[in-house]
């Protein structure tokens, strides 16, 4: 393998990980918060496509103009999920409210197969995005360049909103004790929609960049793209937002370079052995902090 060779795959496999961690992302936050792994976050992901689709295709509107119609769409598709899924069963037992999302999952899938069949819709071209650029001897799209730059400033400006803002220290109060912080007359349910606000808004950014170099978009194009950034939480440590950034850039690399070794078929059987791996070495991940539970 010849350095650019090498160079090239490390571009895109950076690129393909931003990706992960923008997704995984949506996944630690709401953890922090509710405790609940928001299985519907990947298919959240597949519909902001779809919106993109509707604007573009159907309604002819420019890129830029769309990409703000596809952020708003998907916030208020992830704010109205948890106010009429999630929302009722927060005194309910932990394992209906996660039934719940499974729920919620399949519902987005079967509503989008309904909505645009099951047959793959074409992708709108961003030309923008798509324009070649080189680097020296490397030669790659601009998508593939401004994701990671993005995902880095993205998640510079999260870890400021967490630590430096009123609502970010409310996160961290509901995120340690929700019961306390109701107590102290935290907004709650405002906390939580915010959340899910925030994690929606990664999720379409992170849905633009990914789809934007494919061809396609189907119904359950977002599950497998779920799954691994779900991976990449778990691995970073869930509730930990370093940890998903660390954990997607991890999971983007190594599948990258296994399909450029000719393993393409085990690019997928790699990252379910390395979640194996992360719950028999050290289950709470590379950042996750050890919890005890009270009896």
């Amino acid at each position: 393998m010849s350095l650019t060779t090498f160079l090239q795959h490390c571009l895109t496999g950076i690129s393909i990980g931003s990706i992960y961690a923008l997704i995984a992302i949506g996944y630690t936050m709401v953890y922090g918060i509710l405790r609940l792994i928001n299985f519907a976050h990947g298919d959240i992901f597949m519909m902001a496509a779809y919106f993109m689709i509707f604007a573009m295709v159907d309604f002819m509107i420019p890129w830029y103009i769309s990409f703000i119609i596809v952020i708003a769409g998907t916030i208020l598709l992830g704010i109205l999920i948890e106010r009429i899924a999630y929302a009722p069963l927060r005194s309910s037992p932990r394992m209906s409210i996660m039934i719940s999302a499974i729920g919620v999952s399949y519902f987005l899938q079967n509503l989008a197969t309904y909505l645009f069949s099951a047959l793959p819709k074409s992708y709108p071209s961003i030309p923008f995005l798509n324009n070649t650029i080189k680097l020296g001897e490397v030669s790659t799209s601009l998508v593939t360049f401004i994701t990671p730059v993005l995902t880095v400033a993205l998640v510079f400006v999260l870890i400021f909103l967490i630590n430096h803002t009123k609502i970010g220290m409310a996160m961290r109060a509901v995120s340690r004790d929700f019961e306390t912080s109701k107590l102290m007359g935290i907004k709650i349910d405002r906390v939580i929609s915010i959340t899910f606000a925030i994690g929606c808004f990664l999720a379409a950014v992170g849905s633009v960049l990914y789809f934007t170099p494919r061809p396609s978009v189907y119904p359950l194009a977002g599950s497998l793209p779920g799954l691994k950034c779900f991976i990449a939480a778990v691995f970073g440590g869930i509730g930990s937002i370093p940890g998903a950034v660390v954990g997607g850039f991890i999971i983007g690399l190594s599948e990258t370079f296994i399909k450029a070794l000719g393993y393409s078929e085990y690019s997928d059987v790699f990252t379910f052995i390395l979640l194996i791996a992360v719950l028999l070495i050290r289950p709470t991940g590379l950042f996750g902090e050890k919890t005890e539970e009270k009896v």
